[in-house]
């Protein structure tokens, strides 16, 4: 839903995606464009909202106290983002491990998080590290690591066209970053 002065926002982007329709020598006017803009504009509003969402609201208060010190793994989480180089859909999936130190955190709240930071326009590789980041600072965990891999629109549709390609990023923070045996027994799991 959208608020009132959100909605004066997302009036302002759709009449500038307008603008863009003519600039490309578009009719505006023509029938299947005449709500373009706006329905353009409600969709970009909506696959941005990570940068209006607070990371706190979306914990709610979803920390547990737990004994366990034992790696948590939430694999294969879906997202979708927006390439920030050229506004272009890059999608994939993330797998998360973390380490306890007393407490674990909800794990739709994982999946949650990945969606604040999702929702941006975005480097995969900062996505990656804000994820991790945000999943340790939420848990308060000792470390944690993740590992996205997705396709970017702006290698298939445009540039050099690779219809196959996939990025893969690893990040790591907290005890992850020099352990060798917590990165391989993470490898391991995926």
């Amino acid at each position: 839903m959208i608020l009132e002065n959100e909605q004066q926002r997302v009036e302002q982007i759709a009449s500038r995606i307008q603008d863009i329709i003519e600039l490309l020598g578009e009719d505006s006017a023509r029938q299947g464009l005449v709500k373009t803009p706006m329905r353009a504009a409600k969709a970009l509003w909506y696959v941005t909202r990570g940068y209006r969402q607070d990371t706190d609201k979306v914990i709610n208060d979803a920390v547990f106290d737990s004994p366990s010190h034992d790696m948590v793994m939430v694999k294969d989480i879906e997202f979708y983002s927006m390439c920030e180089h050229h506004m272009l859909p890059f999608f994939g999936h993330i797998s998360i491990a973390y380490i306890p130190d007393g407490k674990v955190l909800g794990l739709s709240k994982v999946a949650r998080l990945v969606d604040v930071y999702a929702r941006r326009l975005q480097l995969q590789e900062r996505f990656t590290v804000e994820v991790c980041k945000a999943v340790m600072d939420a848990a308060g965990a000792k470390g944690v690591m993740a590992i996205s891999s997705a396709g970017h629109m702006c290698m298939k549709m445009r540039g050099v066209e690779k219809q196959d390609s996939t990025t893969t990023v690893v990040s790591a923070v907290g005890v992850f970053e020099n352990d060798d045996a917590l990165r391989n027994q993470f490898f391991a799991s995926l």
